[in-house]
């Protein structure tokens, strides 16, 4: 069963459900209705009877005693029978129709003061609505009406009633039904563009959105997600376009000098140890490209829980590092305590991404300048700066400067900085220092400073 049919049955199921409760109480309503002045007559005609004296005649057909009543009340308008406490009945003559006795009316007989009541009962086919009260001492009298009419009307009601009930369902469900398809709709497309993306690979497709009910924002959030699928795709194909670039040319030239050194002419001892240094440091130069390719590829599926890292001290050991391995350079330290939320491990490879960066462009004895405030990680060297050409690019994938191209470096590096800033809701910033060199800035979302003591 489709959705839209569930829709529609549960919407005639809602109306059925309705329509018979309202049936049923207007056929109650409609019953008490027409039952009202049946029993008004029959009260007004207990009212006489209490008032006059009954009569109870011998000789009546067969020799038995009769009930003498006026007016008659017998017939089709009605029946009238008195009850003793022993069971006998007494009914007018030419009344044929006697109504059943039970103990509930003996009790009535021979209780005086015991209260009145209605029954429905049925006596060869036909159906009575019958009054009894107690009557003198010893008696008690029943008074019955006919209710073929009052049943004659019911019936037609409920044959109303069941021709309404049917026809509202049967509405119910064909409007449901258009309600249904008009409503999902935007599923329907939504649906169809799922699999034309699934047949076709195209993540371009989108779906139009019109109004702000819960299957326009349903729509909205696909189309945002298609969107960011598109970007990841056209990410992953244009990092693997890039990396294949960038290894071509090592893996060129690795292979011709694995090529020399493997072939039948001799070759200088010089010249072999040469050859041999350079596939050495072509190897390290691609194991670093493919070691910062598996860390971006980390970095863009931060899975980790982030938890308080404290920014300060990290950046110190961090620091301590960078001295070891670049003893020429000069570190000059500013640290405020600072808390961020965050996954340690890629902040440390961040840090230390812009500390070698600044490192790599600063010449022997110079100053790196590195300061956390608010919060924020600043790093400023004092080499020669980034060019105004190249400002804009920096942290693009394996970007280079024209002044950086015969230096060592994958062109990953701050390309990972600005990874690790956006998976942590922040971001970071180069900008051309004052007095020359660069000034790097790196915020992360969540952070807070921490109150030094005096």
């Amino acid at each position: 069963m489709t959705f839209r049919t569930r829709i529609a049955v549960s919407a005639a199921a809602a109306v059925a459900l309705t329509v018979v409760a309202a049936s049923i109480l207007l056929y109650v309503v409609a019953r008490e209705q027409l039952l009202a002045p049946v029993d008004e007559a029959l009260e007004a005609r207990a009212a006489q009877i209490s008032a006059q004296q009954l009569g109870i005649l011998p000789g009546g057909p067969g020799g038995q005693s009769y009930l003498a009543v006026r007016p008659e009340f017998g017939d089709a308008r009605g029946y009238v029978q008195l009850v003793r406490t022993d069971g006998s009945v007494l009914t007018p003559p030419r009344q044929d129709l006697r109504i059943p006795v039970d103990d509930e009316v003996l009790a009535v007989a021979g209780v005086p003061g015991t209260a009145a009541f209605w029954t429905d009962v049925t006596v060869d086919g036909t159906h009575l609505r019958v009054f009894t009260f107690a009557y003198g001492p010893n008696s008690a009298v029943q008074v019955a009406r006919p209710l073929t009419e009052v049943d004659e009307s019911l019936r037609r009601i409920g044959l109303v009633l069941l021709l309404i009930a049917a026809g509202c369902i049967v509405i119910a469900a064909g409007l449901g039904l258009v309600v249904a398809r008009a409503a999902l709709s935007p599923v329907r497309e939504l649906t169809e563009t799922v699999e034309r993306v699934s047949e076709t690979q195209d993540l371009s497709e989108r779906i139009e959105v019109s109004g702000n009910d819960e299957l326009s924002r349903l729509a909205t959030s696909f189309n945002t997600m298609l969107g960011a699928l598109e970007e990841s795709t056209r990410a992953q194909r244009q990092l693997v376009a890039d990396a294949s670039h960038e290894l071509r040319t090592p893996l060129t030239s690795v292979r011709t000098n694995i090529e020399v050194l493997a072939g039948d002419r001799l070759l200088p001892p010089e010249d072999r140890a040469r050859l041999l240094s350079d596939v050495v440091e072509q190897l390290g130069e691609m194991t670093t490209l493919i070691s910062e390719l598996i860390e971006l590829a980390r970095a863009e599926q931060m899975t980790t829980e982030p938890e308080d890292v404290r920014l300060d001290l990290l950046v110190a050991d961090a620091v301590e590092r960078a001295r070891r391995n670049r003893p020429e350079v000069v570190y000059n330290v500013e640290l405020e305590p600072a808390v961020v939320q965050g996954v340690p491990a890629t902040i440390e490879r961040a840090v230390g991404n812009l500390l070698d960066n600044a490192a790599k462009w600063s010449p022997a004895g110079a100053e790196v300048e590195v300061a956390v405030r608010d919060g924020r990680l600043t790093v400023r060297d004092h080499g020669p700066g980034i060019s105004d050409e190249d400002l804009p690019y920096v942290f693009d994938r394996f970007y280079r400067a024209r002044a950086a191209r015969g230096l060592p470096g994958s062109g990953l590096g701050l390309a990972i900085v600005r990874q690790v800033a956006e998976s942590h809701g922040g971001d970071v910033v180069a900008e051309q220092a004052e007095g020359g060199g660069t000034r790097m800035v790196l915020t992360l979302g969540a952070r807070r400073a921490l109150a030094t003591s005096s």
